[in-house]
């Protein structure tokens, strides 16, 4: 790995941490739009930004639990779900309808929705997570959708000006 390519890594992860702490409040609980999920979308240019993704979401988690925000199994589930949404993202990038990756767009809502659904009925109603867990996780995918259609016109632009070729 050059040194070039970590800093970006480095960079990338720092975007994610401070873009979602800057916004906590919108940042965590059942009714969430965590802006830094508009990055969820840079593995459609660029393959560095699963570890980079990943990096940030789990320190946003560990800032969020040891400040009360969340819980440790935020730190768990909610970065394997940002992790196997990027890789999805990664490696659906070339599945398009009418030139637009939507395979890959909505990888991010899928398994967020589902996990961290699932993270939050069990944490917030745990008596009744069965009769929740739609709830949270319709009220989480929403909040992403809006987050990864930002991160789409994002990295359409990003594509454009080049910032992430490597030579």
């Amino acid at each position: 790995m050059t040194t070039k390519r970590f800093t970006r890594i480095a960079m990338t992860a720092a975007i994610y941490t401070a873009v979602s702490l800057a916004l906590a409040p919108l940042s965590y609980g059942p009714v969430q739009v965590r802006i830094a999920e508009a990055l969820t979308m840079l593995p459609l240019i660029w393959q560095p930004a699963i570890p980079a993704l990943t990096i940030g979401c789990l320190l946003t988690n560990v800032i969020g639990t040891a400040t009360g925000v969340t819980g440790p199994i935020d730190i768990v589930v909610g970065t394997l779900a940002t992790f196997l949404a990027a890789v999805c993202t990664y490696r659906l990038k070339d599945r398009t309808v009418a030139g637009i990756p939507l395979l890959s767009i909505l990888m991010p809502v899928l398994f967020n929705g589902v996990f961290v659904g699932t993270e939050l009925a069990w944490m917030l109603n745990p008596g009744h997570m069965m009769e929740t867990i739609w709830i949270y996780g319709l009220e989480v995918a929403a909040g992403e959708l809006i987050s990864v259609i930002v991160g789409y016109i994002l990295v359409r632009q990003l594509k454009a000006k080049e910032l992430f070729e490597e030579k």
